[in-house]
């Protein structure tokens, strides 16, 4: 129901548009227009009324910058959006609290669900807000405003289409005791940073136990994107409802600029051209698009014509410069000695001195200069010092506060064991990304960003830069990234090193440069027919079979054997087609270990906070919140439902019986009519014996009883013995995998780094492909 509720949402966005707000005020309308809508002045490039009457900006990439002014409220007040919905009964405008240079400020809308405590009803719903500000100036500022959820045993989850960007947090408070005022970190309120360039998004807020103790001091749930700064958590939030109408009064931030063009692309256009006489144009930075500022020593509005005006700065009383004779000039002034006196005539120069016979002026002039320069030059020098010592002092902080002394201290006691892991500076890892270049960026994940780096001895690796760490948890970061340096599997991607010098810790991997599985799975030729449809197009998939079951074989060796052969076991905790990484050679590398937890005490079952993916989660593991190897099994399960079938584990876009491909796999095998769901080219190419010993191993492998499930040196075993039935017919050993180059479309985020197949590293990696599943990819924190 909630899919369906989240699909339903992602439909409203095409009608939903609105706009934005900021804090310094310009200057006057059009001529001829009204100019306030009650307390608020409305400055152009903006106007009252619709586009038509000439008020606001048009011509401009056809972006609308027309205010509504609502007479029926007393005073009036100024809207931004699409008006009423009459039919739906919904107000789909916004509210305009303010407006700057650079920014709008709007009335917020939270999304709340509030229970009644005694019967668990639910006497709110509102769970969900919807914002579109596509084919518009604004853009939600990702530098004021964080995403916030309120409430005890809340998940507050936002989307956001354009940029395929989705983001949770979650909260849990057993007691009013837990609650502490302005803490938001997950006690009663968690908080998350929003991307750059966020245009459309869904707000949602779920309660997870409606029949938690916790009503009796905290009803209801929220969540909202607000500007940090002017909000604050207290534990009087969560009592009663009162906050949902606090929250209307914490703005959301809006960035808007000219268009969508930088300066120099406008000005070939002078006709739509928006900066007047007088003024500058500058690229705005923060979104597309650019904007207009006097040049100083004028003032007025950059935007009207004829443009800005001088300033006489000789007549401004309040801010006197001149101590002898003030001449106004064109966009500055000139002060000046009357005659007797000498200097420079200005308050905060030499001012005015009555001269004196013979006296030394250029002796004077030259000591003072002298001495002007040495003291920059001291001042340069002894700044620099300072400097040097500060960046020297905070990277040491930072190294000791990332546990740097308790990994020497393990690097010294694990001698010739983990004697290969380096500890990097800071200045070596900015040199090998370009300073962390955006075109060097691989991939991005629920736990950080992932750069192509270029070592001093011409290495390539992959360096994780994670987006936040516990301090409480830096003693188990530390041991967990001695264990994994100590893993040593062909199959396992290597860690090579880290850097501890700054604010979040960066780990060195060795560099997998052939993609991810879930790129060569879903590598698709557009006409071919398919066994059902994906994504509403009929595809053909390009991987081979013998080479599908290598690759599963494989990765459950290298899964096995972190379960069962290192010095303390790992679960993975996240397995999916897009961590396993794929070298040159088609070698299957397991990687990203970000989520994975280290069984230490060789416990069975550890307690924890749910992490994985949707699609790929353990069921029993999201009931129980108890994690077991099991866990691990039930995730590779879905990987080789993926690898027969082609497609992918969670698709609002297919019908809604095969949303979720487990479940339909499994629907598929109790009717023995699996071959439905098998890619034709796996049927084609496989042996119908070993496909369906396959589908069987993933049937068991998805048991929703963890402990009907295989292990996985089971699952690597029986794989092994399949790849050997699987034998390569004579002389096609070198036959290439991909038979030919198809046109390529991939639309899935990647957890630790993605690389275009058979392509140089490029700016745009399809990251951020519109087309792509809602939840192909969410990271679920519970």
């Amino acid at each position: 129901m909630f899919l369906k509720f989240l699909f339903f949402l992602f439909l409203q966005f095409s009608w939903l548009i609105l706009t934005s707000s900021a804090s310094t005020p310009l200057p006057q309308a059009k001529p001829g227009c009204t100019a306030e809508c009650g307390d608020l002045t409305i400055p152009y490039p903006f106007g009252i009324g619709p586009n038509e009457n000439g008020c606001s900006l048009t011509g401009v990439e056809a972006l609308p910058y027309n205010i509504t002014c609502d007479t029926t409220y007393d005073p009036p007040k100024p809207f931004i959006g699409i008006g009423r919905n009459n039919t739906a009964g919904l107000d789909l405008r916004v509210e305009v609290i303010s407006i700057s240079k650079a920014e709008f400020r709007v009335k917020n809308s939270p999304a709340t669900r509030c229970y009644e405590y005694e019967s668990g009803e639910l006497t709110l719903d509102e769970g969900a807000r919807v914002m579109n500000f596509n084919a518009t100036p604004f853009t939600v500022s990702y530098t004021k405003n964080r995403f916030f959820g309120l409430g005890c045993d809340t998940l507050a989850l936002i989307y956001e289409p354009i940029l395929n960007f989705t983001t949770d947090c979650s909260t849990i408070c057993k007691t009013s005791a837990n609650i502490i005022d302005g803490s938001c970190s997950g006690s009663g309120c968690c908080q998350t940073k929003l991307p750059k360039g966020v245009k459309v998004f869904a707000g949602v807020v779920i309660s997870r136990n409606t029949s938690s103790e916790s009503f009796s001091f905290d009803p209801c749930s929220y969540s909202f994107i607000g500007e940090s700064e002017n909000y604050t958590f207290s534990a009087s939030d969560l009592k009663g409802g009162s906050f949902y109408d606090k929250a209307k009064d914490v703005p959301v931030v809006l960035d808007w600029a000219i268009g969508t063009k930088t300066c120099e692309e406008a000005q070939q256009d002078m006709s739509s051209y928006a900066c007047q006489k007088n003024s500058t144009c500058s690229n705005s930075g923060k979104v597309p698009g650019y904007l207009c500022t006097c040049i100083e020593g004028f003032e007025g509005n950059p935007y009207l014509s004829p443009g800005c005006h001088d300033v006489n700065e000789c007549e401004d009383q309040s801010n006197k410069r001149c101590e002898g004779i003030c001449t106004n000039t064109i966009g500055s002034y000139d002060c000046s000695c009357p005659k007797g006196s000498h200097g420079d005539g200005k308050i905060s120069g030499t001012g005015c001195i009555r001269d004196r016979k013979e006296f030394p002026i250029i002796i004077v002039a030259v000591g003072v200069g002298l001495g002007f320069l040495f003291m920059i030059l001291a001042g340069s020098f002894l700044y620099l010092r300072i400097r040097k010592r500060q960046f020297k002092s905070l990277n040491d902080k930072f190294f000791n506060q990332n546990g740097g002394l308790l990994l020497k201290q393990h690097i010294s006691s694990y001698e010739g064991v983990v004697g290969a892991t380096k500890i990097f500076s800071a200045e070596e890892l900015e040199a090998a990304t370009n300073n962390y270049s955006d075109e060097l960026i691989l991939g991005r994940g629920g736990f950080g960003t992932v750069y192509l780096g270029t070592l001093s001895d011409k290495r390539k690796v992959a360096i994780k830069k994670s987006k936040v760490i516990d301090k409480s948890q830096i003693e188990q970061f530390i041991n967990e990234l001695v264990i994994l340096a100590q893993v040593n599997h062909r199959n396992v991607v290597k860690v090579l090193g880290c850097c501890l010098e700054t604010e979040v810790p960066l780990l060195v991997y060795e560099y997998i440069s052939n993609g991810t599985l879930f790129q060569h799975i879903h590598k698709k030729v557009e006409g071919m027919s398919s066994s059902f449809y994906v994504d509403g197009m009929s595809s053909q998939f390009s991987l081979s079979w013998r080479n599908r079951l290598k690759i599963a074989t494989e990765s459950a060796g290298a899964l096995a054997y972190l379960h069962s052969s290192t010095s303390i076991p790992i679960i993975h905790r996240d397995i999916k087609s897009a961590n396993i990484l794929l070298d040159d050679n088609y070698t299957a590398k397991v990687s990203d270990f970000g989520a994975s937890r280290l069984n230490t005490l060789g416990e069975t079952q550890i307690d924890t906070l749910v992490q994985g993916t949707l699609g790929y989660l353990d069921p029993e593991y999201y009931q129980t919140s108890l994690l077991t190897d099991k866990s691990d099994v039930y995730s590779f399960g879905v990987v080789l439902v993926e690898l027969l079938t082609g497609e992918k584990p969670i698709s609002l876009n297919r019908p809604q019986a095969q949303r979720s491909l487990a479940s339909f796999f499994l629907y598929a095998m109790e009717r023995n009519d699996v071959f439905t769901l098998i890619q034709p080219r796996v049927a084609n190419e496989g042996n119908h014996g070993p496909i369906i010993a396959v589908a069987e191993l993933a049937k068991r492998c998805l048991n929703m009883k963890g402990g009907e499930r295989p292990t996985m040196k089971e699952v690597a075993a029986e794989l092994e013995s399949l790849s050997k039935l699987e034998s390569y017919p004579s002389g096609v050993h070198n036959q290439p995998i991909y038979e030919e180059e198809p046109n390529v479309i991939i639309s899935e985020p990647i957890d630790l780094y993605s690389a275009p197949i058979n392509s140089n590293i490029s700016g745009d990696s399809g990251l951020y492909s519109t087309d792509q599943d809602m939840f192909t990819s969410t990271t679920i924190l519970r």
